[in-house]
């Protein structure tokens, strides 16, 4: 273990650890709940569903059984980032010291694959009927979309004020806003069916839908990798980090600095700062954890003081 020659400690009102040789910071504030939200978009997405996919079957239309699918997966979607509020919102036990914050991270990562299934099961369909064009019902295609244009476009409204703080509830928005758009193409193709009489469009247009939905959840997708993967989560500069952190009073060193997200709405941060022959400075370390809140929005600094008279065993174990 580390040579620790002193340790400074400091909490706040709601946060109270003492773990020797660390410097604790506590969380900012809750994220919002968005509970009621994701009850009326679940109970609105899933009348819908059965409604369009019936629909879809009787129009003969796979653009709308296409969106049915992907409506379908979004209630799973819905469902899966609820549970995952709720989790994370549970106390810290001493089997899960940093609580269930995680399981939104997860959520979103099952809900970016998801997507990703259901729109190749889409694609390989539509693929299929371009080969053997059917035909459909483009005065119902019309009609079961204008229905789904209000109701995911309502229902995105209702996330959309905490889409840029949280990864889960912005795959909620991004899921709801994506669908709504797909309604309007599905409005569009049924009108160009009925002029036209192009049956090769229907298919076509379930292929665009896929390349919308890919395109809007690769993003989803690589974030929320990086996230269960313990990486420095989008937005937050690892190297203004460890400049700040060196430039503190005193340090000549900074090593071990590792940044992770332990939600998709809060940010962890340890690192050791070496201070030869410095005396305990708490006013230092409330001040740093502060300035790492405000200028990286870091919500659980943990700060490791040495004063450099031993090597410490970690000092290579983070990248520079």
């Amino acid at each position: 273990m580390a040579s620790v020659t002193h340790a400074q400690h400091h909490h706040d009102n709601d946060h109270h650890h003492d773990h020797g040789g660390h410097h604790h910071h506590g969380h900012g504030h809750a994220p919002a709940d968005f509970g009621r939200a994701f009850a009326v978009g679940i109970a609105l997405n899933s009348a819908y569903v059965v409604a369009e996919a019936g629909y879809g079957v009787f129009a003969n239309s796979l653009a709308l059984l296409a969106d049915a699918g992907h409506n379908a997966g979004d209630v799973v979607s819905l469902g899966l980032a609820w549970l995952a509020a709720w989790l994370s919102k549970r106390a810290p036990s001493s089997r899960y010291t940093y609580g269930l914050r995680s399981s939104s991270i997860l959520a979103a990562l099952a809900n970016a694959v998801l997507l990703a299934l259901v729109t190749g099961a889409i694609a390989w369909e539509a693929v299929l009927r371009l080969m053997q064009p059917q035909p459909a019902a483009g005065v119902t295609m019309m009609a079961v979309a204008a229905v789904g244009i209000a109701i995911n476009g309502v229902t995105a409204l209702m996330f959309a004020a905490g889409r840029k703080q949280d990864l889960n509830v912005r795959s909620a928005f991004q899921h709801m806003a994506s669908d709504a758009l797909v309604a309007l193409g599905v409005v569009g193709t049924g009108a160009a069916i009925l002029y036209t009489h192009w049956l090769w469009l229907d298919p076509a247009i379930s292929l665009v839908i896929s390349a919308v939905i890919v395109w809007g959840t690769w993003s989803l997708l690589r974030e929320a990798m990086a996230l269960a993967l313990a990486g420095v989560p989008p937005g937050v500069d690892q190297g203004g980090v460890a400049a700040y952190l060196a430039a503190l009073p005193g340090v000549t060193e900074v090593h071990d600095l590792h940044i992770w997200g332990m939600s998709t709405t809060e940010t962890a941060l340890t690192a050791h700062l070496v201070r030869p022959g410095a005396a305990l400075d708490d006013a230092l370390l409330t001040e740093a954890c502060t300035e790492l809140k405000r200028r990286f929005s870091i919500h659980h600094a943990t700060l490791q003081v040495e004063c450099g008279e031993a090597p410490c065993e970690l000092a290579d174990h983070a990248a520079a």
